[in-house]
């Protein structure tokens, strides 16, 4: 098989039938096989009435039904199990991808060798209050990540099969599943500028609170990638670290009390200088990181995922 189009959904009852027609046409005209996976993330209105239809009408159509709402990614990660094509698309249910965009995302794919093709919508037609926390959303993302593109949270993205297969899609982090790629060592990443569509249909499920959990997500994401099985060089050299300063005022308040002493000026107590609450802080700092680097180390070794590599060939 060709193509998995992979479709995440919730109350888009109104733009099924369109886009599914939309995404038949494109593939008869191109002679590609291929299958249309619906996952209806708990969606209270139509669309799973409207899936089962688009079903008896063409055998390509296949659905997932979540009992209540997940969310997209746990959407992607059930469509991303079962697809069976050769590349793996991704789209928004809400005709604002276009599936005219399929062919060469295909191309992309196949014949240039990349693993993943990020859309990026460079003309939107979304608000100032939607579009100026994209930009500064996708301006961190590319710092934290290292990966070049412009628009991260483009739903439209192509993929090889063994990509999906080989990431783990969870929480929120659909937003950043070309950084999971490039973490499962999957570095070919481009990026293809697509046609941003106006919403025909319906309202957005996403608030400006997506924004914040975005920022919260990646440090997560930077986070574990470069220490989850690491923590003590985290934890560690920063406990180290504290406790060298706690360890470095305390020296110096000694230091300034032996003096005192020694001169017969017995006035200046030790909790008098600042010096004594930052050894104090400092120490318990430094030893309480040191001890949660350690209870890191010890729960990664009891990791099941501990000695889990992704292996490209075997021979």
């Amino acid at each position: 098989m060709d193509i998995s189009v992979v479709i995440p959904l919730y109350n888009e009852a109104e733009s099924l039938p369109e886009l599914c027609a939309w995404i038949e046409k494109v593939m008869n005209v191109h002679g590609f096989t291929y299958e249309i996976i619906f996952i209806s993330d708990g969606s209270t209105d139509h669309s799973w009435e409207i899936i089962e239809e688009l079903r008896t009408l063409s055998p390509c159509v296949k659905g997932i039904k979540f009992r209540r709402n997940y969310g997209k990614s746990p959407a992607l990660h059930c469509g991303f199990q079962r697809a069976q094509g050769d590349v793996v698309i991704t789209m928004d249910a809400d005709l604002q991808d276009s599936p005219d965009e399929i062919p060469e995302l295909f191309r992309m794919i196949q014949e240039e060798g990349y693993d993943l093709v990020s859309g990026w919508k460079k003309k939107r037609y979304d608000p100032l209050s939607k579009t100026i926390p994209t930009k500064l959303f996708n301006a961190t993302a590319r710092k934290f990540s290292g990966v070049c593109l412009h628009d991260f949270n483009c739903g439209l993205k192509a993929y090889k099969n063994v990509v999906v297969k080989n990431i783990e899609v969870y929480n929120d982090m659909h937003r950043y599943i070309p950084y999971l790629a490039k973490i499962a060592g999957f570095s070919k990443i481009g990026e293809k500028v697509v046609q941003h569509q106006a919403r025909k249909y319906g309202h957005t499920k996403f608030g400006l609170n997506r924004f914040v959990n975005g920022y919260l997500d990646l440090i997560t994401l930077w986070f574990t990638s470069k220490f989850g099985k690491k923590p003590m060089h985290f934890f560690g050299l920063w406990g180290s670290v504290m406790f060298l300063i706690g360890f470095a005022a305390l020296i110096y308040v000694l230091a300034m009390k032996l003096i005192s002493i020694f001169t017969g000026d017995l006035r200046p107590l030790v909790t008098n200088s600042p010096y004594f609450y930052i050894s104090l802080a400092g120490m318990i700092l430094g030893t309480q990181l040191f001890l949660a680097g350690f209870l890191g180390e010890l729960i990664s070794r009891n990791s099941t995922r501990r000695n889990r590599y992704q292996i490209e060939v075997e021979i």
